[in-house]
């Protein structure tokens, strides 16, 4: 990671983790993270933008700092993508969360994290978060690369969408598998991130809408690019 680019995520940090409020993001000029340098912005790429959104669903922020971002650099093309980032960092705060949790609560006079079926169901989550995580990150790169290259991104970010909605309708049954009662209680976080996680997963296109929008594109190009095209980049 670039000085840069540590320094926005530990600015992005210290402004989102504790109950952050619009007055706070902007004197951070974290909305302005794609906005060039000479405009008085960070001057950023789609990589840095990915830290910031990322992190809007690590700390499950009530503010529209993701839409503020993209309405500096207005497409229909990115909304999937920036969901897919809030998932991957909601997804890593409820395993986060998780794994806090049953190492403190104890069941039969041993921590719930020293069960084996436990450990199994949190390795799981574990791959989930990890990959929701980068597919989003893939797709922000490939983001990057179309401004500067030409193209599209459109495939990395219909995968980045479809594997963030799998990951969280999977993850989040895990999370409170292992919570029990206690993930559903108004006072604590779990619920917040679910809540969000089963919100997003449904817009801008569910699992079956993405899996269909790849599946014809594979098949649109036919099985002599399969190959190609998987490996490519």
């Amino acid at each position: 990671m670039s000085e840069l680019r540590a320094i926005l995520a530990e600015t992005t940090e210290r402004v989102l983790a504790n109950a952050p409020d619009w007055a706070r993001v902007e004197e951070a000029g974290l909305a302005k993270v794609l906005v060039p340098e000479e405009e008085g912005g960070f001057g950023g790429s789609w990589e840095d933008a990915f830290i910031v959104i990322r992190a809007c669903g690590y700390h499950a922020v009530d503010l529209p700092l993701p839409q503020a971002i993209l309405a500096t650099r207005p497409s229909d093309l990115y909304p999937p993508m920036l969901l897919a980032a809030q998932m991957a960092g909601a997804l890593q705060a409820a395993l986060d969360l998780s794994v806090q949790y049953t190492r403190e609560r104890k069941q039969f006079g041993k921590p719930l994290a020293s069960f084996q079926a436990i450990q199994q169901q949190l390795a799981v989550f574990a791959e989930e978060a990890a990959a929701a995580n980068m597919a989003a990150a893939a797709a922000f790169r490939a983001a990057d690369l179309v401004e500067e290259n030409g193209g599209d991104a459109e495939f990395e970010i219909a995968c980045a969408k479809l594997r963030a909605n799998q990951a969280a309708r999977i993850s989040t049954g895990i999370a409170h598998q292992v919570h029990g009662a206690m993930g559903f209680t108004a006072e604590y976080r779990l619920q917040h991130l679910t809540k969000r996680l089963w919100t997003w997963g449904s817009e801008h296109g569910n699992e079956r809408h993405w899996a269909d929008w790849i599946g014809a594109r594979v098949a649109a190009r036919g099985t002599s690019n399969f190959w190609p095209d998987l490996s490519s980049g």
